[in-house]
């Protein structure tokens, strides 16, 4: 079984910056792809954002290119979401996901295929 705490969420102005960590515990996790989901009030999960197990790969929505940066620290069990240029329309729970998958991502991962998820971090983005 494997925990996932995030942290590092709270309350920026837009054109602000926040790096998110995500600390896995109860695994091996570098047998899992990670993954940034986030969900904004009265909508549904959204992807964000998906590493490879070995963190040479990556893979983005869309509308987050170059304003997002997923990356992770295998010595330290850690994912992190570096978000930068942020809009008020980035609000959101944001809740990191284990995928016990080693291969590679080329498209947007279902959220059904995630292992497990974390609680989440509150990210609020004031105009």
């Amino acid at each position: 079984q494997v925990q996932l705490v995030e942290s590092g969420g709270g309350l920026v102005q837009a054109g602000g910056s926040l790096r998110l960590s995500c600390a896995a515990s109860g695994g091996t996790f570098s047998n899992y792809g990670m993954g940034w989901f986030r969900q904004a009030p009265g909508k549904g999960r959204e992807f964000v954002a998906v590493i490879t197990w070995s963190g040479r790969s990556t893979y983005y929505a869309d509308s987050l290119k170059g304003r997002f940066t997923i990356s992770r620290d295998n010595p330290k069990n850690t994912v992190y979401l570096q978000m930068n240029s942020l809009k008020p329309e980035d609000t959101a729970v944001y809740s990191c996901a284990a995928h016990r998958y080693i291969g590679g991502y080329y498209s947007t991962p279902r959220i059904e295929s995630m292992d497990y998820w974390g609680k989440g971090t509150l990210v609020t983005v004031s105009s």
